[in-house]
C-alpha cells in the first residue's frame, strides 16, 4: 500500500508492536524530564535544536493506561500532537510517527496520531480504520484472545482458516444482578467507539476551540443518559439515579475482564459497595486530590447557577442566560466549567476540573493510593468508561447540574415555537411495508483482530461480535405549505417511551429528559400539499458503519455515496438509533416538529462538506454548529403552563404533530 491511506493503516495496525524504521529521523527529549535520548545518525531535520521535539509525550510509559481526563496525560498527548503538525507533508508526519510509535505509550500514540489525521490539511482524503481493529482488547476479555492464541499457536501452519472469537450478548457478567440486563448495551463495541470519537473530536485543553464545545458536551452526554433509560425502560429497571453522595458504598461494581495491553494486565476493578476516596496516585502524574475538592467545585458551580452568573479570573461577573443575540449561551459556558477546560473556562481555579477529576476518582476506588500497584478502571478511559454502570450515575448527576440551570431559563413562548402558514398534518414510519412497527434484535458483526494484536499464525484472527440493531424504516411527513412560495423548514424528530417504569402515561416534566433526538435536516416546501420522506440511515446524529481495515484498503465501493465514506468516525452508531423496545412490543411517541430555516440557519465560514454527519452530537470539523437554536430545541427548557404535555405541543402547534409507534424487540435474531 503506497497510498497515503495506506501508509495511514501500516502506523495503526498493530500498535503494541515495535514499528520498524529507516533511521533517517532525530528524536530530542528536554533535558528537564530527565529523559535525553537521540534515535537515529542522520543530520536532524525539526526542532528548535535539530530533533522532533516531543516534549512530555514520552511521560506515560508504555504497556500502561492512557487517559484523556488526567491533566498530565493531556500534556502529554498535546506535545506529541504538536510535533506531528509541524511536520511538512505526509512523508514527514509518516517518517516522525514511525519513530515515535516505539518510544510513547501505545493509546496516546493512536489517540494523537488519529487527532493528525483529522486536523491536518495534508490528510483530508485519510480515513481512520475501526478503533475495535486497532485494540481488540479494548472490547474483548483476554480470556477470549487467550483462547484465540492457543488455537493459533496449534495450527498448522498451512492451514489459513479464520479463527473466530465469538463474543455475546451477555458479554462480561450474567444477569442475576439487575443492572447486567444492559449489559449488551453498555459493552456495546459501537457506543464505546463513539465515546471515543467524540472526545478525540472535542478534545479538552488543546487544539482550536470549537464552536459550541461546552454546550455539545452537555448535549451528547444528556443524550446518552436519555438512551441508556430508554433502554433500561425496556428490559424493567428504573430510570438511572445520579451519584451525588460520593461518602457512602457505591452498590454496584465492575469486573471488565478487559486487559489494558496485549501483556495481560488488567484493567482495576471495583467490588461492590465501595467508597470513593481521597485520590493519593502521584506515580501516575496525579495531583493530592480530596473528595472534599470535589465537593467544594461542585457548591461553587450552583450557586453560579442559582445566582446566574460566574466569576472568571478577574473577579468580574460573566452572565448565565440562553437568552442571548451574540456571544455564548449561558449553558456554552456552564459546560466549559464543568467538564472542565482550562482554556475556556471562565475560572478554572475556582470552579475546579469536576467532570474530568470524578471519572478519575472513580477509576482509582479500588486503590487510590497506590498501595497494590494497581492499573486504573476502565472509567480512565474514553473508549471504555461507558462499559460501566457507574458511568451513567456520575453523567447524570452531571447533567443534573445543567438541568437545574435550564429549569432557570424562562419557557418558550408560543411565539418561539410556532411556524405560521406551515401544517404538519401527519407523521409516522414505515418498515417493511409496516406502517407504525419498528423492529430490533441480535445481529452479528466481523472485525479482524489480528489488525491489533500478533497471534504469530498465518490463518486471520477475526472478531464476531453480537450487537443490537434494527430493521431500516423511513419516517414519512404530510406538510401543507398555505404560502404561495416555497418554504424552507428544519424538520426536527424525537423519539421517547410514552409510559414510565409503573406503566403510568409520562407529563411534559417526566418525560422531557427521555426525549431522544431522532434527526434533524432542511427540506423545502413547495406550495400546497407536501410529502417528505427521510430514511433511518440518514440520521443527522449517526455515522455509517466504522470501517475496517480492509474495507479503507480497498477504498469505497461501488455504489457507496459520498456521505458515507466521507466521515471522521464521529457519530452515534447506526446500530443503536433505536432503543431495544419488547418481546411484546413497546409503545414509543414519535414527536416532530418544523421550525423556520432563516431563523435557525447559520452564517459558515469556509468548507463544510468534512466530517459533516452526525452533526447534531458531533458538529462540523473547523465549522459552526449548523443550528442556530439551543441544543434540544424545543426540551431543553421547562414547559410553559399551556403544555403540560408532549401531547399539548401537538395539540396547539400547527407545527408540530405527536404520533405513537410500537418497537418490538425479536429475541431469536433480526432478519433484515
Amino acid at each position: 500500500m503506497a497510498t497515503d491511506q495506506g501508509k495511514v493503516l501500516r502506523l495503526l495496525e498493530k500498535p503494541y508492536e515495535t514499528q520498524r524504521s529507516d533511521g533517517t529521523l532525530d528524536i530530542e527529549f528536554p533535558g528537564e524530564l530527565g529523559v535525553t535520548e537521540r534515535v537515529g545518525g542522520t543530520p536532524p531535520t525539526i526542532g528548535a535544536r535539530g530533533g522532533a521535539q516531543l516534549g512530555q509525550a514520552t511521560s506515560v510509559p508504555r504497556g500502561k493506561a492512557f487517559s484523556l481526563f488526567i491533566e498530565s496525560h493531556r500534556r502529554a498527548a498535546k506535545d506529541l500532537i504538536d510535533a506531528f503538525m509541524k511536520t511538512d507533508g505526509l512523508q514527514g508526519l509518516v517518517e516522525l510517527a514511525t519513530r515515535a510509535k516505539n518510544l510513547v505509550n501505545e493509546s496516546l500514540f493512536v489517540y494523537a496520531f488519529s487527532y493528525v489525521v483529522l486536523h491536518k490539511k495534508d490528510l483530508h482524503s485519510v480515513r481512520l480504520p475501526s478503533l475495535v481493529e486497532m485494540f481488540p482488547n479494548k472490547f474483548v476479555p483476554q480470556e477470549d484472545i487467550m483462547k484465540a492464541q492457543i488455537e493459533a499457536n496449534r495450527r498448522d501452519p498451512n492451514d489459513t482458516a479464520p479463527i473466530v472469537i465469538e463474543y455475546g450478548p451477555e458479554f462480561a457478567s450474567t444477569n442475576i444482578k439487575p443492572e447486567h440486563r444492559v449489559s449488551y448495551w453498555r459493552e456495546d463495541y459501537g457506543i464505546n467507539s463513539h465515546h471515543w470519537h467524540w472526545h478525540l473530536v472535542y478534545p479538552v485543553g488543546f487544539g482550536e476551540a470549537p464552536d459550541r464545545k461546552g454546550e455539545l458536551f452537555f448535549y451528547m452526554h444528556q443524550q446518552m443518559l436519555a438512551r441508556y433509560d430508554m433502554e433500561r425502560l425496556s428490559v424493567g429497571l428504573n430510570r438511572t439515579e445520579k451519584l451525588e453522595n460520593w461518602r457512602v458504598p457505591v452498590p454496584d461494581g465492575y469486573f471488565s475482564k478487559l486487559t489494558v495491553n496485549n501483556t495481560s494486565r488488567a484493567w482495576g476493578t471495583r467490588q461492590d459497595n465501595s467508597m470513593l476516596m481521597d485520590l493519593r496516585r502521584e506515580d501516575i502524574g496525579l495531583e493530592p486530590l480530596d473528595i472534599t475538592d470535589l465537593e467544594i467545585w461542585r457548591s461553587r458551580i450552583f450557586d453560579a447557577i442559582h445566582q446566574g452568573y460566574m466569576n472568571d479570573r478577574n473577579g468580574e461577573k460573566v452572565p448565565l442566560s440562553d437568552n442571548v443575540t451574540s456571544g455564548k449561551r449561558g449553558i456554552d459556558i456552564l459546560g466549559d466549567a464543568v467538564e472542565a477546560d482550562r482554556r475556556l473556562s471562565v475560572n478554572s481555579l475556582y470552579y475546579g476540573d469536576l467532570h474530568n477529576q470524578g471519572h478519575i476518582v472513580i477509576a482509582f476506588t479500588h486503590d487510590n493510593d497506590n498501595a497494590h500497584k494497581e492499573e486504573m478502571g476502565v472509567m480512565g478511559d474514553s473508549a471504555t468508561a461507558m462499559r460501566d454502570p457507574i458511568f451513567y450515575r456520575w453523567h447524570k448527576f452531571i447533567d443534573d447540574m445543567f438541568q437545574e440551570y435550564k429549569l432557570t431559563q424562562q419557557p418558550y413562548t408560543l411565539e418561539e415555537l410556532s411556524l405560521p402558514n406551515v401544517v404538519l398534518e401527519r407523521v409516522g414510519v414505515l418498515s417493511k411495508e409496516q406502517p407504525d412497527a419498528l423492529t430490533t434484535g441480535w445481529t452479528v458483526r466481523e472485525f479482524e483482530a489480528f489488525r491489533g494484536l500478533d497471534f504469530n499464525s498465518n490463518a486471520p484472527v477475526n472478531l464476531r461480535l453480537t450487537h443490537i440493531d434494527h430493521s431500516p424504516f423511513d419516517y414519512h411527513l404530510q406538510v401543507k405549505n398555505q404560502l404561495q412560495t416555497p418554504k424552507q423548514v428544519t424538520v426536527r424528530i424525537f423519539l421517547a417511551p410514552k409510559f414510565n417504569v409503573r406503566g403510568l402515561e409520562m407529563n411534559f416534566m417526566e418525560q422531557r429528559l427521555l426525549w431522544a433526538e431522532m434527526d434533524k435536516f432542511t427540506v423545502t416546501l413547495k406550495p400546497g400539499m407536501n410529502h417528505v420522506v427521510q430514511p433511518s440511515k440518514d440520521s443527522s446524529i449517526t455515522n455509517p458503519d466504522e470501517y475496517t481495515f480492509r474495507d479503507l484498503e480497498t477504498g469505497p465501493q461501488p455504489g457507496t455515496s459520498r456521505r458515507e465514506f466521507n466521515f471522521c468516525g464521529c457519530g452515534w452508531p447506526q446500530h443503536v438509533l433505536l432503543p431495544r423496545g419488547t418481546p411484546g412490543g413497546m409503545i414509543f411517541q414519535l414527536f416532530v416538529m418544523l421550525t423556520d430555516l432563516e431563523k435557525d440557519k447559520v452564517d459558515q465560514q469556509g468548507n463544510t462538506g468534512r466530517c459533516a454527519n452526525a452533526v447534531s452530537f458531533c458538529g462540523i470539523l473547523d465549522s459552526k454548529f449548523p443550528d442556530g437554536r439551543p441544543m434540544g430545541f424545543p426540551f431543553d427548557r421547562r414547559n410553559a403552563p399551556q403544555f403540560q404535555s408532549a401531547a399539548a405541543f401537538a395539540e396547539q402547534l400547527d407545527n408540530a404533530n405527536l404520533h405513537d409507534i410500537t418497537i418490538t424487540f425479536l429475541a431469536s435474531g433480526l432478519q433484515k
